[in-house]
């Protein structure tokens, strides 16, 4: 494809970028990005993304918007309160980018939909706030070898992981996570979180998005971004593949691409 007249002004900024130029961006204009979740982590992930121009984002999310969302979910306002978040996020993309595919999922993923939602998309950004939806995202994304570019927030602390369990050396979340039993899911309600720290986690996941589409940069992949907001500092740590890990061990059943 060619970039015409609009496209070349609208992404400038970033063809002028030799990581990215002309051919990274036609390659965001042609991929196509499964976004679960579109609160405090998706709404900064789809806005980015959609800026940047990332030719077809799906949403995926069963909830509404409610007043104590505003304060962190930026793709949300005033006036979309009670709408689905799909809708309302999907109005938000429009306006910033009405070039881009949005492809609205209002409904919870599940072990029993996730094929069939994550069937036909490069890469999957998971924002949800509940261990057992990012245990099947997760699953979901190494049996149809799908790049996982996960976050996480609480209270003032976040992290940004990308998985490839399915390559060679590199680990996939149960790597990290082995099971459910490990973890104890904390709500945001109960605990609070300062709004800015899912921006800036969110943000970074599509930092780290944008890299995985364009080939830009050194990859994440097989290390963790831990963000400390109290303390203003960031670290990266290396998470080893575990040889016994049932989802991407050597017993672990094969992977199947993605349709």
């Amino acid at each position: 494809m060619e970039l015409d007249d609009e496209q070349l002004e609208r992404y400038a900024r970033h063809i002028v970028l030799k990581e990215v130029g002309g051919a990274g961006q036609k390659k965001l204009l042609e991929s196509k990005v499964l976004v679960v979740g579109a609160g405090g982590l998706g709404s900064p992930v789809l806005l980015y993304l959609a800026a940047a121009g990332v030719g077809t984002l799906g949403i995926v999310d069963d909830d509404t918007v409610s007043l104590s969302n505003l304060q962190r979910q930026i793709a949300h306002d005033s006036d979309r309160i009670g709408q689905t978040k799909t809708a309302s996020a999907a109005a938000r993309i429009a306006a910033i980018n009405p070039n881009v595919n949005v492809i609205v999922h209002n409904e919870r993923l599940t072990a029993e939909n996730a094929a069939s939602l994550l069937g036909g998309y490069d890469l999957v950004a998971d924002g949800c706030d509940n261990f057992a939806t990012r245990f099947v995202v997760a699953d979901a994304c190494q049996a149809m070898r799908i790049p996982l570019v996960s976050g996480a927030v609480h209270q003032f602390d976040g992290q940004v992981a990308v998985f490839k369990g399915y390559e060679p050396g590199l680990p996939c979340y149960r790597c990290l996570v082995p099971d459910t039993a490990s973890v104890e899911d904390r709500s945001c309600a109960d605990e609070g979180i300062l709004g800015a720290v899912a921006g800036v986690v969110g943000s970074l996941q599509a930092v780290e998005i944008i890299k995985e589409l364009t080939g830009a940069g050194e990859p994440l992949a097989g290390r963790i971004l831990i963000y400390d907001a109290l303390s203003a500092r960031v670290r990266t740590v290396t998470v080893p593949k575990d040889p016994a890990c049932p989802l991407c061990g050597p017993s672990a059943p094969p992977c199947h691409p993605t349709a």
